[in-house]
């Protein structure tokens, strides 16, 4: 899939329902993610292994971002931020072309997803206390349902959907699984 072809698919009319998320009890922290997409001559998607030592998600795979901060003005400055943060990336190497439904996780965060465009040569620095390594993954695969696994299990008299995708050696899974099931839903017209 080709940079053009990703936005005439994205950027279509139709009304896209969202995977269900975690049903929060109250309102969740506010946070947002940057779905980083390499602008190369098949598109890729480019990922994050959390540091191992972390409190929350160690050694997890993730996206850029994380919780929205009182000098962010808005959520794509937070996803920005963070992004510049772990792995170095300055905001102006960043189009951002669009953004997927909130998502609340277990862990009491309301996500909102925003799909940025990177144009290569990429040149990034990630900060080795959050993030252990980087890493992309073709597009054409992660867009493939086929590639996904869902598993549902019973938390408080609900049930509740855990995404798996797997990668080669990567294990790609929760709310990270989520935001690529999204997007690929919203790909499918």
């Amino acid at each position: 899939m080709t940079r053009d072809e990703f936005l005439n698919r994205f950027h279509h009319l139709r009304q896209v329902r969202p995977e269900p998320d975690f049903p929060l009890p109250k309102q969740g922290l506010p946070a947002a993610v940057l779905i980083p997409l390499i602008d190369r001559p098949a598109l890729t998607m480019l990922f994050t292994r959390r540091a191992a030592h972390l409190k929350h998600h160690g050694g997890q795979i993730s996206f850029p971002g994380g919780r929205q901060e009182p000098q962010d003005e808005d959520l794509v400055v937070t996803a920005l931020r963070e992004t510049e943060e772990e792995i170095g990336l300055p905001p102006t190497e960043v189009e951002i072309v669009g953004q997927l439904e909130r998502y609340r996780t277990v862990s009491g965060y309301e996500v909102t997803p925003f799909i940025g465009l990177i144009s290569p040569p990429l040149v990034l620095e990630p900060d080795y206390n959050e993030v252990a390594s980087i890493f992309e993954v073709p597009m054409s695969y992660l867009m493939d349902k086929a590639n996904h696994n869902v598993h549902v299990v019973n938390r408080n008299g609900y049930a509740h959907p855990i995404y798996f995708i797997h990668w080669q050696q990567q294990h790609i899974w929760g709310a990270t699984a989520a935001f690529v099931r999204n997007l690929a839903n919203h790909m499918d017209i």
